[in-house]
């Protein structure tokens, strides 16, 4: 599924009835907010080709030299004993149960050669769910293309295996042309469904890490699209020992972390600002102030809506500490996703805050260091440098102004009085913009997040929701057949 915008993932699996509907009008959606051009792909051979070429050749020599030793199950087969005891002959491959079919032992290059399944014995392998028609999954292939040329040049045992769900064979041929790595033939329908059951996939892209040597359940991750945004090659080669170290540098980091951390460089100790002679404001003099970190760019329609009420709600928390003497100070800085800088100019000209450099590397090491995949985000920091939240966008659109320092005193403060205030509301609504009646609901009554259907905007706690379909609204978003607002200011 996916919103207006075309962010997020296509679920492959729906269900009936209100539940699977409302997952539609509640999803907030992922985006890659690494959206930047695929390199055009040229004619290569493929890693795993050239393996297999030198394979070959070394069999030869040895066969020149061999005195009639009789190697052939060695090369093809191995025998184990299995649980029962017995002596069985099993094929050299792991991934052949799962890659290969009856008729089918190799898998398609992106020049149409044939690859033998068993060559991926000893690889990391990624199963990569992905089709040609869904933005996010050619923003993706961008992102995973490179970390796959980086662990190819590091020459780390990584292959990635495509399942396509492209509609035909043209955009099937014309998509994986574009990729670096292997391909099950788009005819092969019964292998691709055997393996979105197998694996239980329910979105693209999606990409399934499968270790060399271990069938395991708990071996298998699902989250390949998160791990590659998160930590790029660094993931490598994603065993559960490798990710929990990972964490572990990661926590520490985010326990370290100071504005001056976070967002000077060696050659650079200052942001832009509006200052019509310098432009330039010093990093050093944002400590001790409630920071916001904006990601966004002009080229994201969500972004440029939320703009305008950001920059509002920024003027008024401005003039409301302004009129506190002593209170801590509030800024904001943006994190530039444009694709160049004449955008990049048009939208920090609308905008009344600090700035990121256009292109700086801190943009994509803050996107992974607070794991950005959706814009527009809003992380907030706290005085001192530490993280307060990364949800400050739904914060701004439940709160307003209110939400002003986002910490959770404040936040549990808000949640007590929305509590409050919803005793005085209707248990039901008739909502001008549907057709069905809405049931008040809370988090504890089958409410939580969700995408207001009225505004567009992020939505928690307590919402009006139609209980047929799925339709869900603020509360202050309710209106009456004659347009005027039922409930709330």
């Amino acid at each position: 599924m996916t919103d207006e915008w075309g962010r997020g993932r296509v679920v492959l699996r729906s269900g009936a009835g209100a539940g699977a509907t409302r997952i539609a009008g509640r999803a907030v959606l992922r985006v890659a907010l690494r959206m930047r051009r695929c390199r055009g792909a040229s004619p290569f051979v493929h890693p795993l080709e050239r393996e297999r070429e030198r394979e070959r050749e070394r069999q030869e020599v040895e066969e020149m030299n061999s005195e009639g030793a009789d190697r052939d199950d060695e090369t093809t087969s191995r025998v184990e004993v299995t649980s029962n005891g017995h002596a069985e002959k099993v094929s050299s491959s792991r991934f052949t149960s799962l890659l290969a079919s009856k008729d089918r032992d190799y898998l398609l290059s992106p020049t149409g050669s044939q690859v033998t399944v068993s060559d991926l014995e000893g690889h990391v392998v990624g199963l990569y769910f992905s089709a040609n028609w869904y933005s996010p999954c050619r923003n993706f292939n961008c992102v995973l293309s490179e970390a796959y040329e980086q662990l190819k040049t590091n020459q780390s045992k990584f292959e990635v295996v495509f399942v396509s769900a492209d509609e035909d064979l043209s955009a099937f041929n014309s998509y994986h042309s574009s990729m670096p790595w292997l391909a099950i033939p788009f005819s092969d329908l019964e292998s691709k469904k055997a393996l979105s059951r197998r694996f239980d996939v329910e979105g693209i892209p999606c990409l399934v890490i499968l270790q060399p040597d271990g069938n395991k359940e708990e071996e298998i991750l699902r989250n390949g699209v998160e791990l590659i945004h998160r930590y790029g090659v660094e993931a490598f080669p994603f065993t559960r020992e490798r990710l929990e170290e990972l964490e572990r540098e990661e926590k520490e980091k985010h326990e370290n972390q100071t504005f001056t951390s976070l967002l000077s460089s060696h050659d650079r100790d200052f942001l832009l600002g509006h200052h019509p002679v310098t432009g330039q404001v010093p990093v050093a003099s944002l400590v001790g102030k409630t920071l916001g970190l904006f990601f966004s760019a002009q080229w994201c329609l969500p972004g440029m809506k939320f703009t305008p009420k950001l920059v509002s709600i920024y003027q008024k928390i401005k003039h409301a500490i302004s009129e506190r003497p002593g209170a801590e100070d509030f800024e904001i800085v943006y994190v530039s996703s444009d694709r160049d800088r004449a955008s990049f100019d048009s939208y920090f000209a609308l905008i009344p805050w600090l700035a990121l450099p256009f292109g700086d590397p801190k943009i994509r090491t803050l996107a992974r260091h607070f794991d950005v995949q959706d814009i527009p985000c809003l992380v907030v920091l706290g005085p001192d440098g530490k993280t307060v939240t990364k949800h400050g966008r739904s914060l701004i659109n439940l709160y307003q102004e209110q939400a002003y320092p986002f910490t959770e005193a404040r936040l549990e403060s808000l949640h007590r009085q929305m509590d409050e205030e919803a005793k005085g509301l209707p248990r039901s609504e008739l909502h001008a913009g549907h057709h069905h009646e809405l049931t008040l609901v809370s988090d504890s009554t089958g409410g939580g997040p969700f995408i207001c259907c009225d505004c567009d905007e992020q939505g928690a706690g307590w919402a009006y929701l139609c209980v047929d379909c799925g339709y869900e609204v603020h509360p202050k978003c309710v209106r009456a057949a004659g347009g005027d607002s039922t409930v709330g200011p």
